[in-house]
Formats: C-alpha cells, structure tokens, sequence
C-alpha cells in the first residue's frame, strides 16, 4: 500500500504548528508567571506557611482551581462557544443575546460590564508580572534593588514599542522562549518533588476541604483570594482564541502547559515542607544560587509575554465593541493576512502604556499590586459563566438537567472568588474597579448618544418613497453624469447626506447608490453574503454590505468586488457621508454630563472615511447639527 501526503496536508501541520508556537508566545504568558508569585501570595496569607497540613491545604487549592477553573471551565466548556473562531466577552455577548428573551437589556448590561472588568486586568498583568520578574534581581544581588522599578519601566515601554509588529509576529518570537520558560518549570518542579515526593498528597481534594474547614474564616478567605493569582490569565486564553484558534490552544494547556504549572506549584511547596525559610520566595529559591541572574532574564522575557497574552486580548475586544457600536470608531490596523484576530489598536496601546507605567511608579512593588489583582478578573470570571450558561440553554439547547449542575458548580466558584477579593478593594482593588466602571461608563453612554442622535437626526427624514416619486416627475431636479453613494443607517428614509446636498446643491448624479454597512453577529462574513442589492429605479440601488465584527470594513474594496452585480463604475464614484455636530438641546433625553461625554468622543473618534477605508478623493462631507 502507498502512502501519500499532499502539499496541502504538509501545508496544514505547518501551519498548525506554528499557531501552537505561536500560542504559547501571546497566549499562556499570563497564566504561565503565575507561578512566580501565586503560590507565594497563598502561603503568606495563610499565616502559618511551617504548618505542613496547612501547606498541602494551599497547595490543593491551587490545583483544584486551576483545575477545574481554568482546564474544565475555560478550555473544555467556554471555548466551545467560539463565534466562528473568535472568543472574548464581546463574541460570548453577540452569541448569548438572541437567545436572551426578555433579559436582553439586564444581558447587555451585564456583558459590557464584563468586557470592561478585561480593561482593568489588561493593566494590572504587565506591570505585575513584570516587577514580580525583576524583583529576583533582589535576591541575587540585594545592591541593585534601587533600580527595580526603573528596570521594570524601561522593559514595559519596550514591550508596548513593538505591539505595532502584530500578535503573530510577536507570538513567532516569543513562542520558543515560553517552550523554554515551560520547560524551566517542569524540570525544576520535577526536581524538587523527587526529593519530597509526599507533597504530592496535596492531590487529594481533601487537605483543600479540610483546610477551608478547619481555617479562621478570615484567613480562608485572604487565601482564596491569592489562590486566585493561580488562575489569572484563564480568560485571556479564551479571549486570544481568535488569534490562534481553539485547536492549538487546548493542545498547547494540556499537553504542555498545565503540566509544567502543576509540577511548578508541588516544587514549590515540596522546597517549603522541606525548608521553611524558603516561603519568603519560593519561586526563585528553587534555583541554585549561581543560575538567579540567568533565571531572572528569562523570568523577565516570560513576563515580558505575559504581558502580551492580554494586550492582544484587549485589542481584539476593542475591535469587536467598535463593530458591535458599543464604543466609538478608532484606528484598526490588521497585522496579519492569514488570521483575521491579529489586530494593533494605537490609541488603546498608548493609553495602556500609560496606565501600565503610573501602576509600576504608583505601586512600586509586586507584594502591593498583588491587592490590587483579581478582582477585576473574578467579576470577568463570573460574567463569563452567565454568559455561557445563556448559550449552553438557548443555543446549544443543552437540558436544564445538564446545565444547572455545571452552571450552579462555576456559579458558586465564580462568586466565592468574587467575594474573597473584595478585601483588597480598599488597598488598590479599587483601580481596576475604577476602570472597568469607567469603561462601562463610556460604553453605556456612547449607545445612549448614538441612539439619540440617530432619532433626532431623522425625525424630519423624508420617506424613501416620496424621494422616489418625485425622482420621476419631468424636470424635477438637474442630474449629473457619474456615480454618487450615499451612506445611510436606514432603508425606509432618504440618506441625510442626500437631503443636504439636495438643498445646497441641487443636483443629482445619474447614478445613485443607497448604502448602508451593518455589522454581522459572527466574526467574519463570506464573501457570497457580503453584498445585497435591491433596485429601486433606474440607475438608483439600495445596497447592504455586511462585515463580521472580526473583520476591518473595507467599504471601497467590497464595492469594487462586487462591481459586475452593481453595474456602475465605482472607481470614480463619489461618496456622500453626513458628518454630525452634537449640541445642547432644549428638551435634551440625556443629562448634561452624558451629552458633553457623548460629544467629546465622537469629535475624538475616527472619521467615518478613514474606518471605511474610502479614499479622502472620493469624499464628500455634509455637517449638520444634531441636539441631544
């Protein structure tokens, strides 16, 4: 028997094996450091890290959320419900709200507030990881401590400097280093639990159980919530889905990466039973005086990408909640042809920057942001399992037999993780807070603005059907040889921009395009489904393009694609767009500070030629005032 393999299939695992090398680069950089802090945060705050039943009690904790929080939940169950590949809080949302019923409004709000919670982690990890990585500088040579945050500041402006490069790129280089970074963690682990082998009953739920039930409840609690630091880093798994792919990220958790953080976290603790001393920094005590400087270069390199897992998960949530209209138009530059998830936002990679910079120079140390760490990402968590749980039922019509056991055991996970953070509220768990309700904040009111702009806007639009009668009287208006298209929201009324050029002009192309550009509940559209078009009269066409909210709009080259359907020369067309100026109403539907808000990004936000990818040469703008 002869066996063949095509160009094709050789062309597949090439690819395959690259977004694996690609994914352990972007993807598990978070959750792949927390090692190097988690584990000591947890200890610490049980108080009596010498006690060796209590050290098992922690150190089941740890891999029993992992576990089941992070392996069961996010990798086998929440990346199921991918939207064509895409994952995130905006693609859980898009999927979740047409099987909402009548708690649409409650999902929506609950969704977004989620999609915010992601901002503030997105800050928090960089500037984390990256000092918890520098501070083994500490150790090895205490003369040098001075100079840790300055080190971490300068390593973060770098990393942030080459966000313009694109995930992929990034992931490319990246991916043997954290290969390595996980290879470091096995053996090490391995090492030290050869020599302690008994710190493996730490496996048996039971010294978790037994611990929460025998702790101080006040003690329990401080130490969930730094058993927590363990699991960071599980939603920008899901998050980078579509930058990778479902496939490379599961074979990459369990294949790879859950082992070595598993014989990390029992290393760890066999050093502590073995050497009490050891609990003050187990991560890097692990390691023979002379390998610390090595070990903190490459502990600084895998922070370093660590960082990058939730940048890139952040820009590909912004680029969703633009297309979804929940957040004004910014700049998208794809930094990829083969993944369309590969996406650089400069406005949002700045204002990161910045906000990673004043959490390093305002914190200082890894010990006082770690108070500030996991409360965002818990409410995050929680936000995603009712997400899920919508879909699980409404879409994939799973029964209640089977979705309320799973849903009620993340349920109660979700909120006794809330609930043990809310204590470091007051001692910097207040910033993540501050920005994900400040997000919210700007989500919430960009969609009451646009809502009633778009109505007051066209309370006076003149009927498409009037426009079209009159389109046939004799000498009615002066047509022009050439193509116009007008942009428009909706397909019953005459295009705002029409009606003005009407009015100050009063002429009309002999061609006319009515085209409206709407955003698809899936990632990416099929090029078949991009384009309707409806005749409404000689040389006039309704024209619908749609783009998945994966997907850059590029208006001019799906127009051009589509030429032969459209029978008009769109190359020379001249686009008509209408340009809205929002000001103080009489009677206003919104309050002051919405409206003032509301105008102050929409003069910020991209203008509707550059995010449609129209050239400034075919364009024409029509201002008018819109009250609010």
């Amino acid at each position: 028997m002869k066996w063949e393999i095509s160009d094709q299939s050789i062309a597949g695992h090439a690819r395959q094996s690259a977004f694996m090398l690609g994914a352990l680069g972007v993807v598990f950089g978070d959750i792949g450091t927390s090692p190097i802090y988690a584990f000591r945060e947890s200890i610490k705050a049980s108080q009596d890290p010498g006690n060796p039943i209590v050290l098992l009690g922690v150190l089941s904790l740890i891999f029993w959320a992992v576990t089941l929080v992070v392996a069961v939940k996010y990798v086998l169950i929440v990346m199921r419900a991918d939207n064509q590949g895409e994952g995130g809080t905006m693609a859980l949302l898009t999927l979740a709200l047409p099987a909402s019923g009548p708690f649409r409004g409650w999902l929506l709000f609950v969704g977004l507030a989620g999609a915010s919670l992601f901002f503030g982690d997105a800050m928090i990890t960089p500037a984390i990881s990256v000092l918890s990585a520098i501070e083994g500088i500490q150790i090895a040579t205490p003369a040098l401590t001075t100079y840790v945050v300055p080190l971490a500041a300068c390593v973060l402006i770098a990393l942030f400097l080459i966000q313009r490069h694109g995930s992929g790129r990034v992931g490319h280089y990246f991916g043997p280093i954290m290969a390595f970074w996980f290879g470091v963690l096995a053996i090490a682990g391995l090492w030290n639990v050869l020599k302690s082998p008994g710190v493996l009953m730490a496996l048996d739920p039971q010294y978790a159980v037994g611990f929460l039930a025998h702790a101080n409840a006040w003690v329990g609690f401080t130490v969930l919530g730094s058993v927590f630091l363990a699991l960071t880093g599980g939603e920008a798994l899901y998050a980078d889905m579509g930058h990778f792919g479902r496939r490379a990220i599961r074979i990459d958790w369990f294949i790879l990466v859950m082992p070595a953080l598993v014989l990390n976290y029992f290393g760890q603790g066999a050093l502590v039973l073995s050497n009490q001393e050891a609990a003050q920094n187990p991560f890097f005590l692990m390691f023979p005086a002379p390998l610390l400087i090595p070990l903190v270069i490459l502990t600084t390199a895998a922070t370093i990408i660590a960082s990058q897992a939730v940048i890139s998960g952040a820009f590909a949530l912004v680029q969703q909640a633009i297309q979804l209209g929940a957040i004004p138009r910014l700049d998208i530059k794809q930094t990829s042809e083969e993944a369309y998830g590969q996406v650089y936002l400069p406005q949002i990679n700045w204002l990161l920057a910045l906000a990673v910079l004043a959490l390093v120079f305002g914190f200082r140390t890894s010990d006082a942001l770690a108070n500030a760490y996991g409360i965002a990402v818990a409410g995050d968590m929680l936000v995603t399992t009712i997400l899920v749980t919508t879909i699980a039922r409404g879409v994939w019509k799973w029964p209640w037999l089977m979705v309320g056991p799973v849903a009620a055991l993340f349920l109660l996970l979700d909120l006794v993780f809330v609930a043990s953070n809310v204590h470091k509220i007051p001692d910097g768990g207040w910033f993540p807070l501050l920005v994900g309700a400040t997000a919210l904040t700007l989500m919430l009111t960009w969609r009451r603005g646009r809502e009633v702009a778009l109505a007051r806007r066209e309370e006076d639009a003149i009927k498409l059907e009037t426009f079209l009668v009159k389109l046939d009287k004799p000498n009615h208006l002066i047509r022009v040889p050439g193509t116009a298209v007008y942009l428009t929201t909706r397909q019953d009324v005459m295009p705002a921009a029409l009606a003005l050029n009407l009015k100050h002009n009063g002429v009309l192309h002999a061609s006319l395009i009515f085209l409206k550009v709407s955003t698809a509940r899936i990632p990416r559209v099929a090029e078949h489904d991009r384009m309707t078009c409806n005749a409404l009269a000689p040389h006039v066409q309704q024209v619908e393009l749609k783009f998945g909210f994966a997907e850059k709009p590029e208006v001019l080259a799906a127009l051009k694609a589509h030429a032969s359907v459209l029978g008009e020369d769109i190359s020379t067309a001249s686009f008509f767009l209408g340009r809205e100026v929002p000001i103080p109403a009489l009677r206003p539907d919104v309050p002051l500070w919405q409206e003032q808000l509301y105008a102050f990004m929409t003069r910020n936000a991209v203008r509707a030629p550059d995010y449609f990818l129209i050239p400034p040469t075919s364009v024409v703008e029509l201002g008018t005032k819109v009250e609010l």
